[in-house]
């Protein structure tokens, strides 16, 4: 049976109410939380580390806006959560403006070094390098966009002063804190981290020995790299000391170095996108643009689904099962032929979510068989660009959603790409490896590759933050995103099915277990109980895979009286809020 969520009954019922009385839009109210929520009348903040939740709750509490809590949640990030992301790498950002009622998109996706050649991934044998092979060391490291992406948005919307916002960071950095679970056991299965010196000598004791959770690490090249940040803004980033000292380690790193130089750090500008939006059922789902490919390829899938009346199904059951990997393969066959940077591809993205062609794309989806190995339609638009090309993402990234007190809103997907990056380390930050999310391949069958190197460009990207309005008041609903590489699209459009269609929890739909499709086998998550449903899909014509799927959803819900968090028990993040 599926899950009851009296949040949404009361959602359901506001609305009636509303439309019967014509009363002024208003949000409708939210249920109490239950224990793997946390329930908040004004702010909260949902992140992937409970330090970098206090942080974020403590800015909120001094005045600060949903921008100003996430650049300190990101600076607590850099330092406890080293292998998912932090101000070597970079990210994208939602933000809702209750007062304007405008929601804005913010690009901090890292650029490729001016030295960046199509070819620079394949090896003397003309074949593609191993992913591994280009991602450790300095030739995979991408020019970080985080700080400059922040700086933006905090000067568009920062309450407090840029220096306050990183002296929680600060004194966690000096003062020391406990290594998790979570990174101790990423630490300790990282074959390639020992090997960088900087990172061995930070990472590992003096015999080798990785730290155990609970051992208490202090970092203070970071925290004087936080402190130079903090007083001389992002520009003591970009240039200066630590610019210098980022394009040293990339330019010597073994066994690849990069090419980056000054001037590529002096010249990265974050920039502000088009926001994508599309309808399913009552409401108005909104995410990020290219160079992610996440907002429209989540955008994709909902657009297939809503001939089906999935809420009439229980989750996982057979069908709903079976028509989400379907969607999800059409989907992902879109996203590997035609989505890339939009300053060096022109792209049919209006043609990608037009109501018409996914309604006939839908029409591929049959409930009595699967059809894998998906191939790309042909959407209304502009559709020359070349060759499809798959390029492997692993899983890592980290996610948060803000929600202040004026009702401003932050949903900020960030990364470092693989899990600590490059595995190179600078003046106590990692350095991303995002340059690895291009295809390697730069032509199939003499055909470019949308997302081929070039210099200067921005690697496409999973990452979805969405923002969900309820159509007919037009405020905001939900707020999500997840980690998880080319995973993340499939994460975020599930929860959107589960908290859309089932009607559940922001907790229920974060727990839920995952039914993954990439264009390829679908994937089912291993012990939690899908057997049956594999079995159920392998007769159905589809090659089923079990794995450990490791997403780690931020989710909350808004209404009239507070809102509702969850984080993805998966992970080891929280939703706090007042």
């Amino acid at each position: 049976m599926r899950p009851s969520a009296p949040h949404k009954v009361l959602f359901a019922l506001t609305g009636l109410v509303l439309a019967a009385c014509g009363s002024a839009p208003t949000r409708p109210e939210v249920a109490a939380a239950s224990q793997a929520e946390t329930f908040a009348e004004h702010q909260i903040v949902a992140a992937a580390h409970p330090l970098a939740v206090e942080a974020g709750r403590q800015i909120l509490r001094d005045g600060g806006s949903a921008v100003d809590a996430a650049i300190a949640v990101q600076a607590v990030l850099t330092l406890v959560e080293p292998q998912s992301s932090g101000i070597g790498g970079g990210g994208f950002l939602l933000h809702y403006d209750e007062k304007a009622k405008a929601l804005e998109s913010y690009d901090g996706r890292e650029t490729a070094p001016a030295s960046a050649k199509p070819d620079m991934f394949i090896g003397p044998n003309g074949e593609p390098l191993q992913f591994y092979d280009a991602v450790v060391g300095g030739l995979s490291v991408g020019v970080p966009g985080a700080l400059r992406m922040l700086e933006l948005a905090h000067k568009e919307h920062g309450k407090l002063s840029w220096a306050q916002l990183f002296a929680p960071a600060i004194k966690l950095a000096e003062d020391g804190f406990q290594v998790s679970p979570r990174l101790a056991e990423s630490i300790a299965a990282d074959e390639y981290l020992g090997k960088m010196p900087d990172s061995a000598h930070y990472f590992y004791d003096a015999s080798g020995k990785p730290p155990a959770a609970g051992t208490q690490l202090k970092n203070p090249a970071l925290a004087t790299v936080l402190r130079a940040i903090a007083t001389g803004g992002a520009d003591a980033f970009y240039s200066g000391k630590i610019a210098q000292d980022i394009v040293a380690t990339v330019n010597n790193a073994k066994p690849r170095a990069g090419g980056m130089t000054l001037a590529d750090l002096a010249g990265y500008r974050a920039q502000k996108r088009a926001v994508p939006c599309g309808t399913y059922r009552v409401y108005k789902v909104c995410g990020m643009g290219p160079p992610s490919s996440g907002g429209i390829t989540v955008l994709q899938i909902l657009g297939m689904l809503r001939r089906f009346d999935m809420g009439s199904e229980d989750p996982l059951s057979v069908a709903a099962a079976h028509r989400f990997a379907e969607a999800s393969r059409l989907a992902y066959a879109d996203r590997d032929r035609y989505l890339g940077d939009p300053d060096f591809v022109k792209m049919p993205l209006a043609g990608l979510i037009d109501p018409s062609y996914l309604a006939e794309r839908s029409q591929l989806i049959h409930d009595d068989h699967a059809s894998p190995n998906a191939l790309p339609g042909d959407p209304p638009g502009d559709t020359t660009i070349g060759a499809s090309q798959h390029q492997f993402e692993p899983v890592s990234t980290s996610h948060m959603v803000i929600v202040d007190r004026e009702g401003n809103i932050v949903t900020f997907t960030t990364t470092v790409e693989n899990a600590f990056g490059s595995r190179l380390m600078v003046d106590g930050f990692i350095l991303n490896n995002q340059l690895t999310d291009f295809s390697f391949r730069p032509s199939v069958d003499g055909r470019p590759v949308a997302n081929r190197v070039a210099a200067g460009k921005r690697p496409r990207s999973s990452m979805a933050p969405v923002i969900v309005f309820d159509r007919a008041t037009g405020l905001p609903v939900y707020a999500l995103g997840s980690p998880g590489g080319a995973n993340i699209i499939d994460y975020v459009a599930e929860a959107l099915v589960a908290l859309l269609d089932w009607n559940l929890s922001p907790a229920e739909a974060a727990a839920l277990p995952h039914v993954i499709n990439r264009n390829g086998p679908t994937l089912l998550e291993e012990g939690r109980g899908l057997e049956s449903l594999g079995a159920a899909l392998t007769a159905m014509g589809d090659t089923v895979k079990f794995q450990p799927i490791d997403s780690g959803l931020n989710i909350v819900a808004l209404g009239q009286n507070g809102m509702v968090g969850a984080s993805d028990p998966r992970r080891e993040g929280v939703a706090l809020g007042d």
